[in-house]
């Protein structure tokens, strides 16, 4: 018996777990930092769109049209709040990663939102994805 007894462990980290629903009803207190989990729509939509038009002289015409179609139903599901604070954040990292051409974090994320959120994603991500693979293979130097 030379080793000495487990240590106790200290009592929980300040904030119980019931904390948690309140602060969504506010996000202010759920996001340290300000505008981190008020990502808007336009912040989100607007890039897309961009890539897009960038992809309309490259790629036919009918899969724009469904990449387009899609977007409408992710700036339609934004508008009426069907989005959570965790879709609409990670579609904001997503749209980053997407103008500094980091492929492969976007398309991390793009699999991330498909496993953690499927109900919520599945009627646009599969446009996003889409979006993703073709401004990946546009001709550089645009």
């Amino acid at each position: 018996p030379s080793a000495p007894p487990p240590r106790a462990l200290g009592p929980p980290p300040q904030g119980s777990v019931g904390a948690a629903p309140r602060a969504e009803a506010r996000p202010s207190a759920a996001c340290p930092e300000p505008g981190e989990c008020s990502v808007s729509a336009d912040t989100v939509l607007a890039p897309l769109r961009a890539a897009l038009d960038a992809c309309r002289a490259t790629v036919q015409k009918q899969v724009c049209n469904d990449i387009g179609r899609r977007l409408t139903v992710l700036e339609d599901a934004w508008a009426q709040g069907k989005l959570s604070a965790p879709v609409r954040k990670r579609m904001g990292l997503l749209v980053q990663e997407l103008q500094q051409q980091h492929w492969d974090a976007a398309d991390e994320i793009h699999r991330s939102l498909m496993v953690d959120h499927v109900n919520e994603v599945s009627q646009w991500m599969v446009g996003v994805k889409r979006l993703i693979a073709e401004t990946r293979h546009l001709p550089t130097g645009e």
